[in-house]
């Protein structure tokens, strides 16, 4: 697993998140700003060490769990000793290798037995939702290497499919209509069961967070995400 670390002695605020697979820094960094400590885990592997900064004494952490991501913050944060005060799970479930809350398994296994230049550029596309949203974001796109995209997915398919019952407490579950890699229905299926977390709706892809110009907008749009029971028309900010 690898880690991305960017801070500044000044804050007292820090956001930890955990990329999808396939991400790397490219994928999120757009929305850092000097206001906040941010975390990043990605490129989950069985090779890679955890690698922690040396913690700081902050006044508000929060988590975001994106894709796989999600999945990820449940078994890897313990590891971590980081507690944060806010969980924000986004387009993604603990059980993200599941026909009925997550991507479906024949689907999950046919993308690892078929990682090929070609499917990751189609993948993209999938993630970014369509062509002109993905070439707007094409400085978003990662840079990985092919062996090290398989190698992250096998790693995630054997750690997935010894996993146990979920138990971690997510706060928040936002989810997009037009998600083209988790099936939309799926991901509704599971956060609408889950009564203690806040579910959010969104007519977004997968990818979405091009629609927010940092993290701390995004956060402030999903705490105050309704007012008065109407839900905010507005997304970017």
């Amino acid at each position: 697993m690898k880690t991305y670390i960017r801070r500044r002695e000044k804050n007292d605020t820090l956001i930890v998140l955990f990329g999808g697979w396939g991400t790397d820094e490219n994928v999120f960094t757009p929305l850092c700003n000097d206001d906040f400590d941010f975390i990043l885990f990605y490129n989950y592997s069985a090779d890679e060490a955890l690698v922690l900064p040396e913690m700081k004494t902050y006044n508000s952490i929060t988590l975001i769990g994106w894709s796989l991501g999600v999945w990820a913050a449940e078994y890897l944060l313990p590891k971590t000793g980081i507690i944060p005060d806010l969980t924000i799970a986004v387009n993604g479930t603990p059980v993200p290798a599941d026909d009925r809350f997550g991507i479906p398994l024949n689907i999950f296994e046919g993308t690892l037995n078929n990682i090929t230049e070609e499917n990751i550029e189609k993948f993209y596309l999938r993630m970014f939702g369509d062509k002109k949203t993905h070439i707007r974001n094409i400085d978003r796109i990662p840079r990985r290497a092919l062996k090290s995209l398989h190698d992250e997915l096998r790693w995630l398919y054997n750690r997935i499919m010894e996993q146990k019952e979920p138990g971690f407490r997510w706060d928040y579950a936002v989810t997009s209509e037009n998600d083209r890699v988790f099936p939309t229905k799926n991901l509704m299926s599971y956060w609408e069961k889950e009564t203690a977390t806040r579910h959010i709706i969104l007519p977004l892809p997968h990818y979405f967070f091009h629609e927010w110009n940092s993290f701390t907008d995004f956060i402030h749009f999903v705490r105050y995400y309704k007012t008065n029971g109407k839900k905010q028309k507005k997304i970017r900010t």
